[in-house]
């Protein structure tokens, strides 16, 4: 039992990439999407916080932290990949719900070298997701 525990807590932490999906009903994304670690950075007009990147998607992403947002708000973002000399800087990212200390987010505004850059993570992650 302790080996199960200790696989289930490794995953927990280092999780590999997926793709996740949800009922047909309920999915409204157009890109797929997958499980990250990132570390990230958002600002608005009032405030600035921090949290981690759980997914990612071409359209956005969802993101855990402390700070409480609401459904609406718009801030930039900036996603630290690791692997990229700079992170990924997202001119706005519009909040679109909210779950206890989760929110999603869609990318409304990004520049097209960031766009590409972000292209290139998600590309990534997918061929990690297909090893």
């Amino acid at each position: 039992m302790a080996l199960v525990k200790n696989q289930r807590d490794s995953i927990m932490r280092h999780p590999q990439p997926r793709m996740i999906k949800e009922e047909p009903l309920m999915e409204k994304r157009q890109q797929p999407r997958f499980t990250s670690q990132f570390r990230s950075i958002f600002s608005g007009e009032r405030r600035e916080g921090q949290g981690r990147t759980l997914d990612l998607s071409a359209g956005g992403c969802k993101i855990e932290t402390d700070l409480s947002v609401v459904a609406g708000e718009s801030f930039e973002c900036r996603i630290y990949v690791p692997g990229l000399d700079w992170p990924l800087r997202i001119d706005e990212a519009q909040v679109r719900w909210v779950k206890a200390t989760t929110f999603g987010v869609q990318f409304t505004k990004i520049k097209p070298d960031e766009e590409t850059k972000l292209k290139r993570v998600i590309a990534s992650l997918n061929e990690e997701f297909q090893a």
